[in-house]
C-alpha cells in the first residue's frame, strides 16, 4: 500500500513546506489555520469589509471572497485597504472560476488566489466524453501550462500565495474523459498544476480536494497525499467538505470528513462550509481543530498488518451475523437507558447488548484467550471501546488485528463522552466514528454521554446523522447545499429551509440547492434533483445531471421542484410518523 501518512498507529503531522499568506503561515509545523468565505457582493466594499471583520473577530485567520471578473478582482484591493485602515490584518483570498484574467488581476491585490483547475483553462464541463489521443492531450497540457505560468509569474512578483482548489463537482470534461468523475481524476487534476509549480520553482501553493460526498473527499485527499509523496512534493493541504448544508447534518458531515484526515496528521488549514452566516463557520472549525491538538502524546498503539487496510476505496468489512448485528444488515444504532419511546427509535438498547452477552473489548483485550473465544464462536458480537487519545487509530488497529487472525465477528463501535454542549458532542462523535465507517469498519455505533443536558433523542439523532454522512445507512433526505458567496443569486439559507420543509419526508433522496452554476451541475451528478441559481431571481432545475427546466422565476421554483419529483415517481405524501432519523 502506498503511504498517505507517516503512520497508521502513531499520530504525526505531515511535513510540508511553509507557505506565507500575508502574516499567516500555512504548514511547516505551524498551527492549523481556520478560515471562511464571505457571501457579500465583492463590489460592495463596505459590506465586504464589515463581513471580513466579523469573520476575523470570530477567530478567522483568512477570509475569501469571490471575484467573477477583473472588476471584482480589483475591488478586493479596496476591501483590503479598508480592512487595514481599521487595523485588521487578516489576509484576503480571491476565489476565481472560469477567468484567468481575473486571477492575474487579483494576484496583484490580495495575499492569496484560489483557482479551480477544472475551469481555469478548460471550459465549463458539459459531461461530454472526448476521446483524446496522447498527442491531443499533451497539447491541452501545453495550453494549460502557458496560462498557468503567467499567473505564477504575477504571484511570484507580488508575493502572492496560491490555492489549487479541486472540486469533485467541477472537474473538466478533459479530466473526466480520461480518469472519470473519481478521486483519481481529482488527484490528476491537481497534479497537473502542481507539477508546473514544481517545474517553475513555485512553492507558495496549497491544495484542496473538496466534495459533498465525504467518502470521495477523504479518498481524494489520501490519494493526493500519496501522489505528492511519490513525486517529492510537500505542499500544504486545505481541508473541507463542500456543499455540506446546515444544522446538525452539516456539522457531522464536515467533522467526519475533515476528522478522518486530521486523525492521520493531514491538513494545514480548515474551512467548515455551512449554509449559514460565514462567521458561524469559525467556532465550529476551531472546536474541530482543537480536538486534535496534542494527539502526539497519545498512548502507544500496537501495530497491525496494514495490507488489510483499504484507504483509497470503500471496502465493507466482512462479518458474521449474531442475529441482531453484522452480516448483510446495515450498521445499527445502540442507545443507553431504559427502553422507552424515542423519536426516532434506535435499533437496539443497552439491555439488548446485555441480553445477547456482547463482549466489551479494546485492543489490549485481544489476548490469546480472547482470540480463541472469538474464533470458536464467530457469532460472538464485540463492543469496541477505547480510552486512547488517538482513538480512531487504536480502534482501526483493532479491526486490522481481527483481519490478521481471520476473525469476522460483528463489532459495534462505542465512544464515550462527557459533553454538555450539543455541537461539541456532534463534532467529536463524528470525528471519532466517521473515519472508521468511511473505511468500511463497524456493524453499529454506540454513543455514550455521561454529562447531563443532552437528551437521548438528540444522541440517537446524532448517531443516525453520522451513519448518513458516511453513506453507510441512509435514513433521511440529504441536502447538498452550498454555503453561498458573492456569486449566489438568491437567499440560500431561506431557500434551503423552504425546500427542507417540503421535502424532508422523502428519505433517501439527495437534493442539491446551489447558489450558482460553478459547482452546481457537477454536484447535481451526485444528487437526484438540483435547484440551481441561473440568474437574478431565476432558477434552473436538474434531474441528476440533466437540465429539466431553465430560468424559472424563483417564486415558482419550489412548486416546480415538487412537481418534478412527483412526475419522476419519487414523491409520496408525508405521513404522521415521518421524522428524520
Amino acid at each position: 500500500m502506498t503511504k498517505y501518512c507517516v503512520s497508521l498507529f502513531r499520530y504525526v503531522r505531515r511535513d510540508t513546506v511553509p507557505v506565507s499568506v500575508g502574516n499567516v503561515v500555512l504548514g511547516g509545523g505551524h498551527p492549523i489555520r481556520i478560515q471562511s468565505m464571505g457571501n457579500t457582493d465583492t463590489n460592495d466594499t463596505a459590506a465586504s469589509a464589515a463581513q471580513a471583520l466579523r469573520i476575523a473577530a470570530a477567530g478567522g485567520e483568512l477570509v475569501r471572497f469571490t471575484a467573477q471578473g477583473r472588476t471584482e478582482a480589483r475591488n478586493l484591493g479596496a476591501i483590503r485597504r479598508k480592512l487595514r485602515e481599521t487595523g485588521c490584518s487578516v489576509p484576503l483570498v480571491a476565489d476565481i472560476h472560469f477567468n484567468p484574467a481575473a486571477a492575474l488581476a487579483a494576484a496583484e491585490e490580495v495575499e492569496k488566489v484560489r483557482i479551480n483547475p477544472g475551469n481555469f483553462v478548460d471550459k465549463r464541463a458539459d459531461f461530454t466524453r472526448i476521446d483524446y489521443t496522447d498527442e491531443a492531450y499533451a497539447a491541452e497540457l501545453t495550453r494549460l501550462r502557458e496560462k498557468f505560468v503567467a499567473l505564477l509569474d504575477v504571484c511570484r512578483a507580488h508575493g502572492t500565495a496560491l490555492r489549487i482548489g479541486v472540486n469533485h463537482g467541477s472537474l473538466s470534461d478533459r479530466i473526466m474523459s480520461r480518469y472519470g468523475d473519481t478521486p483519481p481524476g481529482m488527484v490528476e487534476s491537481a497534479m497537473e498544476f502542481l507539477r508546473i509549480c514544481r517545474d517553475e520553482g513555485f512553492d507558495r501553493a496549497a491544495i484542496s480536494m473538496k466534495s459533498s460526498n465525504v467518502r470521495v473527499m477523504v479518498q481524494a485527499y489520501r490519494l493526493l497525499a500519496a501522489a505528492m509523496l511519490r513525486e517529492g512534493m510537500r505542499y500544504p493541504l486545505h481541508l473541507g467538505v463542500t456543499e455540506a448544508g446546515d444544522g446538525e447534518d452539516a456539522r457531522v458531515k464536515s467533522a467526519a470528513g475533515i476528522g478522518a484526515l486530521l486523525a492521520d496528521g493531514l491538513g494545514d488549514t480548515v474551512r467548515v462550509s455551512l449554509t449559514e452566516p460565514p462567521e458561524n463557520e469559525i467556532p465550529v472549525a476551531r472546536k474541530l481543530v482543537d480536538y486534535f491538538a496534542g494527539r502526539e502524546n497519545h498512548d502507544p498503539i500496537p501495530e497491525a498488518d496494514e495490507t488489510f487496510y483499504h484507504p483509497y476505496e470503500y471496502v465493507k468489512r466482512r462479518s458474521v451475523s449474531d442475529g441482531t448485528v453484522g452480516g448483510d444488515r446495515p450498521p445499527v444504532v445502540v442507545a443507553d437507558g431504559p427502553r422507552r419511546p424515542l423519536d426516532p427509535m434506535p435499533d437496539l438498547f443497552a439491555e439488548d447488548a446485555e441480553a445477547a452477552a456482547w463482549l466489551p473489548l479494546d485492543i489490549h483485550g485481544l489476548t490469546p484467550v480472547t482470540l480463541a473465544r472469538l474464533r470458536e464462536n464467530p457469532r460472538q458480537a464485540v463492543v469496541l471501546d477505547t480510552r486512547n487519545r488517538n482513538g480512531v487509530a487504536e480502534q482501526r488497529a483493532f479491526f486490522l488485528k481481527l483481519a490478521e487472525h481471520g476473525l469476522e465477528n460483528p463489532v459495534v463501535i462505542r465512544r464515550s463522552y462527557a459533553e454538555t454542549d450539543l455541537e461539541t458532542l456532534q463534532l467529536k462523535a463524528a470525528a471519532d466514528l466517521g473515519p472508521l465507517l468511511i473505511d468500511g469498519f463497524g456493524n453499529g455505533i454506540w454513543i455514550r454521554n455521561d454529562a447531563p443536558g443532552i437528551g437521548a433523542e438528540r444522541i440517537v439523532s446524532l448517531a443516525y446523522s453520522i451513519l448518513q454522512a458516511t453513506r453507510v445507512r441512509i435514513s433521511r433526505t440529504e441536502y447538498i447545499a452550498c454555503p453561498s458567496c458573492g456569486r449566489t443569486l438568491f437567499d440560500l439559507q431561506r431557500t434551503l429551509a423552504l425546500i427542507r420543509g417540503r421535502t424532508s419526508h422523502l428519505k433517501g433522496l439527495k437534493i442539491g440547492v446551489m447558489g450558482c452554476i460553478v459547482n452546481g451541475p457537477g454536484e447535481m451528478a451526485d444528487a437526484d434533483y438540483g435547484y440551481v441559481g441561473a440568474g437574478p431571481g431565476r432558477v434552473t432545475l436538474y434531474k441528476g445531471k440533466e437540465v429539466v427546466k431553465r430560468n424559472i422565476p424563483q417564486e415558482e421554483a419550489l412548486e416546480e421542484l415538487v412537481a418534478l419529483i412527483r412526475a419522476s415517481g419519487d414523491w409520496r405524501e408525508p405521513e404522521a410518523d415521518d421524522t428524520d432519523k
